[in-house]
């Protein structure tokens, strides 16, 4: 039986490999030692000399540096309960030929669920409706003025992981799915349930629901201005941003233009900082809906017929 270990910070260990979890482990691999940080596993990195399988993942995997690697010559595969493996892989690791595993789709999975159910509930009005009768306190007149989904045009902007869950789900929709995404070619979109690729403008000019996922590089930082959401269709579009970075959006000038154009509705699940200052006035701002974003998570079993199939369990960040 091949020989594993855990190696990542305790406090979200039991979150990512609970107990239910390890025991399904522990019938395909032998684990010889208690789970450690990556600061334990320097003072005695000795342990891994025939260790042939890493467990880590969100919050303290060690780096597979040439120093490690040096006291694990058995090792083939680092399984990374999380998402992004640049703070885990090396040169010398992809020289070695080290398998590496992410759970980067799984993370994105209900990431792109939540983003679903907004869209639909906004282009069903569904926010403005809540804000009306709790100020109102009664029922709209019927008929109730809506856009729905039929027909509706969404705009996603980036054709990430999530991006691209969402444009599939989006699928079954009878929609108009739109994206700006400069690194995706006008083929590739197209594969995605029909996705045709536009400007950063268009999106905010034609569309019902602008969905934000691009990644938050040097280059995205500010990307999202006040100008977009000033030229937002008047009359009930919304705006959701689940991106892993709320400094893609220059948020100081998105909250000027919501303040003015009350018809917009923001549902917000990361902000800059995250959370808002104490003092800031997303938190009463009618048309700003904010999430945390522990309401996406999703719990994924980690082995599938002797298979990885996923491994992820708490908030998705």
């Amino acid at each position: 039986m091949k020989k594993a270990i855990y190696v990542m910070n305790r406090e979200p260990f039991d979150l990512v490999y609970p107990t239910f979890i390890r025991e399904e482990i522990a019938q395909l691999v032998d684990i010889p030692s208690p789970q450690l940080t990556a600061s334990e596993l320097e003072q005695d990195p000795s342990i891994l000399n025939e260790v042939e399988i890493l467990l880590t993942g969100w919050g303290g995997g060690p780096k597979i540096d040439q120093h490690l690697l040096d006291y694990a010559p058995n090792l083939k595969a680092v399984l990374y309960a999380a998402g992004s493996i640049k703070q885990l892989a090396t040169e010398e690791a992809w020289n070695k030929g080290i398998i590496f595993t992410t759970a980067v789709n799984a993370n994105g999975q209900p990431v792109a669920e939540f983003t679903l159910s907004q869209i639909l509930f906004c282009l069903k009005n569904g926010w403005q409706f809540v804000r009306g009768i709790r100020k109102q306190r009664q029922f709209p007149q019927k008929p109730f003025p809506i856009c729905g989904a039929f027909r509706s045009i969404v705009g996603l902007i980036s054709l990430s992981t999530v991006g691209r869950q969402v444009a599939q789900l989006l699928s079954s929709f009878d929609v108009e799915v739109i994206a700006y995404d400069p690194f995706v070619s006008k083929e590739e979109a197209e594969k995605l349930g029909g996705v045709k690729l536009t400007t950063l403008e268009e999106i905010f000019q034609v569309s019902d629901v602008v969905s934000l996922h691009a990644p938050l590089l040097p280059e995205t930082i500010g990307m999202i201005t006040g100008e977009h959401f000033e030229q937002m269709k008047q009359g009930g579009a919304s705006f959701l941003n689940t991106a892993r970075g709320g400094a893609i959006v220059k948020e100081v000038e998105m909250i000027e233009v919501l303040q003015r154009r009350t018809d917009i509705t923001a549902v917000l699940d990361v902000t800059d900082p995250e959370p808002p200052v104490k003092e800031s006035p997303l938190y009463h701002m009618e048309n700003v809906v904010l999430t945390p974003p522990s309401c996406r998570k999703r719990r994924h079993r980690v082995w599938k017929n002797g298979r990885i199939y996923a491994t992820r369990i708490g908030p998705i960040y």
